[in-house]
């Protein structure tokens, strides 16, 4: 049975410090990074330097007659013949060390040595054979007759059509619109470049494996690991207490945790194997590039008559998903819908979900294509997006929403930014321009069960918390003590927790798609009620009173009818007898026949200078209905960070491939530009809507990470367009691409 939702709380809501930020900022804090065994072996990779070559030979003899290289591994060694990289039917394609290397960066060959020194050293003096082959790295070209095949099958990843999805009659509603826009948008590849790079040690005790793991799901890896090297799960042990950031990139178990594992089994000894920075950029994923054709219909009073998606975007060199359409299909109402993809390979690195994978690239085409209509038939932005409100999920079956709260996004993140009064300000004199923009977005997946959580609490009053979950560095940890101090009334400093350990912690999926909170919150509530009613039952013992009328409050239970009887947990004869009450508590499935959706609108205000092209952004301010707000200092974290990765992909980030070698040209943070806090404005506001939604879980929450960046590039792009007067379809908008455009206009 469910609990009451909570009323007022105490400690959930309210804006608490990290529980572990001493441990984080001191450098006490574990990290993979910083795992160090004894008589620990340090190994690296040799990775192809061609988008596209067959491996002829690999001379590995010098290497290993270096000082200190224990052991090398090729795709000669028949342990290291493991099959990798699934294609859409699930049929391994590659190898760890396949010979078909089709990109920049894949895995040729690895050493193993006793400093990592030596083990780079040693890469060098492998010696391999390559036969270079054609290549193809733009998507357009990819899916042409005639285009160089990435794999035997073709480079359409899925057979044209899959997947396409069209409600009414398309046709008759663009017939039935006053006005009709067409446009094509564009975004870039990104890379999730995230402060930590990527790694394992890996440590072998008899025939049972340990891997220190960079990891945002150990449970996910342990299964992955153990399939890879055909153990059963119980000789499988992934741990990952401490990581930094993941955005989508650590949700795979990566070669190199495979790699490190079997360098452990043939030396005898633990292995660590990091990346460098420069390998991330090749090897662990990345938010495909993207490019959007989108027809949409209105009438002169606002209302929505049809939209047409064609898209195409490239998975890389192995299968992943690369889909954008969803928000076409659900965040605004509209009767006539057509949705196509393709999804094609291409000779660079990898797709992976990198952040609300798809949404940001859809919201950056509907939201620009959304203001072009509102300015055609003369209504504002925002009153135009609330004449389009849906309050049921058009891409599931018209499925009623648990609760939206979109159309307060927009009204109250309008009021909050001050809209009117930005959009009527004067825009500037001489070369710099002001202008203010918005844009909607939702986010499309909410999680599920399982998750399981146990909460122990001790004779002193003191909790021991067990979760499965990862902590990203957004806060995990934090909120779920929360709830247990919520239903226990323990401080938080008397709260300690286990956490991302596959052979101690209890099970739940990766941390991904903005689910933790609200999977893994509702299991830690449930297993802290559990504790809950025993201690009252104890309690109704020594007190002689029905349990009924009886509860916790501050540390102690209090009867309702007569307040004098009460005692402290602590005293609490039946606890000190047994030492310890413990409950587990598990994930219910979401609510039959309603979709989960949080929703969110943000506004920027930014100056561009119309005569170098250059950008800034002044002010942002952004409205979410992500649920109840569990910690409101972590909220904000999201929402700000959130915001600054969209600035990226509108104004800084892409990947750049040489045309004539298929080879990434700005693989480093020096030439791959990410946001900086030069490049953040200083004036952030964040308006959390919480519209109440107690069907969606037992917390009421809803997903926040991944809905924080989805419109943030939409809305920088609409505030160039209300400074300069020109539309800037590809993305990132950088000062070349600006002052081009802009010219280009001054010269017609």
């Amino acid at each position: 049975m469910n609990p009451k939702p909570w009323g007022d709380t105490a400690v959930v809501g309210k804006p608490v410090s990290r529980i572990d930020a001493y441990e984080r900022l001191s450098g006490a804090a574990i990290y993979s990074l910083d795992v160090l065994l004894p008589d620990m072996l340090h190994a690296a990779i040799l990775r192809c330097p061609h988008a596209h070559a067959i491996v002829k030979k690999v001379d590995a003899s010098a290497a290993l007659a270096m000082p200190g290289v224990r052991a090398v591994l090729t795709d000669a060694d028949q342990e290291a013949r493991i099959p990798w990289h699934p294609d859409a039917q699930g049929k391994p394609v590659s190898r760890l060390f396949d010979p078909h290397c089709r990109c920049e960066g894949e895995e040729v060959a690895a050493v193993a040595a006793e400093t990592p020194q030596q083990a780079a050293d040693a890469l060098r003096r492998i010696r391999v054979e390559y036969e270079t082959r054609p290549f193809v790295i733009e998507m357009e070209a990819a899916h042409r007759a005639g285009a160089t095949q990435v794999h035997d099958g073709g480079n359409y990843v899925y057979p044209p059509g899959t997947g396409d999805t069209e409600r009414g009659d398309v046709a008759k509603g663009f017939a039935e619109a006053d006005v009709v826009l067409e446009e094509t948008y564009r975004t870039s590849c990104e890379i999730h470049t995230t402060m930590e790079v990527h790694g394992s040690v890996a440590k072998w005790d008899g025939k049972r494996l340990t891997v220190w793991n960079t990891t945002q799901g150990v449970f996910d890896d342990q299964a992955a690991l153990a399939a890879a090297l055909k153990m059963p799960l119980s000789d499988v042990r992934v741990i990952g207490h401490y990581m930094g950031g993941g955005f989508g990139s650590k949700l795979n178990l990566g070669k190199y945790t495979v790699i490190a594992a079997l360098f452990a089994r043939k030396t005898g000894r633990p292995v660590k194997l990091f990346l460098s920075r420069e390998e991330t950029f090749l090897s662990v994923g990345n938010r495909p590039a993207h490019t959007m054709k989108l027809k949409a219909g209105v009438r002169k009073d606002g209302t929505l008559t049809a939209l047409e998606l064609n898209g195409i975007g490239t998975v890389g060199a192995y299968t992943d998903w690369t889909t954008v359409g969803y928000q076409v299909a659900d965040l605004y109402l509209c009767p006539n819908v057509r949705v196509k993809e393709l999804q094609v390979y291409t000779h660079a690195g990898q797709s992976r979900p990198f952040r609300a994978p798809g949404f940001p690239q859809c919201s950056w085409a509907l939201e620009q294509m959304m203001d072009a209509l509102a300015e055609k038939i003369g209504m504002d932005p925002v009153e135009f997006r609330l004449k389009n409100i849906a309050a049921v999920s058009q891409a599931e079956e018209n499925k009623p929403y648990t609760s939206t709260g979109f159309a307060e996004c927009l009204r109250e993140g309008a009021r909050v930014f001050g809209w009117r009064q930005a959009r009527e300000r004067k825009k500037g004199d001489g070369a710099w321009v002001r202008g203010a923009g918005m844009a909607g977005g939702m986010w499309g997946y909410a999680g599920g069960p399982p998750s399981t959580a146990i909460v122990r609490l001790y004779a002193d009053g003191s909790v021991n918390l067990n979760i499965g979950a990862s902590d990203l560095g957004t806060g995990t940890k934090t909120v779920m003590a929360m709830v247990v101090a919520e239903e226990l009334g323990v401080p938080l400093d008397r709260i300690q927790i286990e956490s991302a350990d596959t052979a101690t912690t209890q099970y739940t999926g990766a941390s991904g798609g903005s689910k933790t909170v609200m999977v893994d919150s509702p299991a830690v509530r449930a297993a802290a009620l559990e504790v809950k009613a025993a201690l009252v039952q104890m309690a109704a013992g020594q007190l002689q009173a029905a349990a009924s009328g009886l509860s916790l409050v501050n540390g102690e239970i209090v009867s309702a009818d007569s307040p004098d009887k009460r005692v402290k947990v602590q005293d609490l004869k039946t606890l000190k007898e047994q030492q310890v009450v413990v409950g587990v508590g598990r994930r219910g499935p979401n609510p039959a026949g309603k979709v989960i959706r949080p929703f969110a609108a943000q506004f920027a205000e930014v100056e561009v200078n119309t005569r170098t092209g250059e950008m800034r952004v002044l002010r942002m301010a952004a409205a979410h209905d992500s649920g109840r707000v569990m910690n409101r200092l972590t909220y904000e974290n999201q929402v700000f960070g959130g915001m600054t990765m969209g600035i990226g992909l509108a104004m800084t980030e892409q990947r750049i491939l040489d045309r004539e070698t298929g080879k990434m040209v700005n693989a480093n943070w020096h030439d791959y530009k990410i946001p900086t806090m030069k490049d953040a404005p200083a004036d952030m506001t964040c308006v959390a809507i919480d519209p109440h939604d107690h069907e969606c879980d037992t917390t009421s929450t809803k997903g926040l990470g991944e809905p924080a960046m989805v419109p943030t590039a939409a809305a920088v792009a609409n505030a160039f367009y209300h400074a300069t007067g020109v539309r800037m379809t590809s993305a990132p908008i950088t000062p070349a691409e600006a002052i081009a455009a802009l010219s280009k206009r001054r010269k017609g």
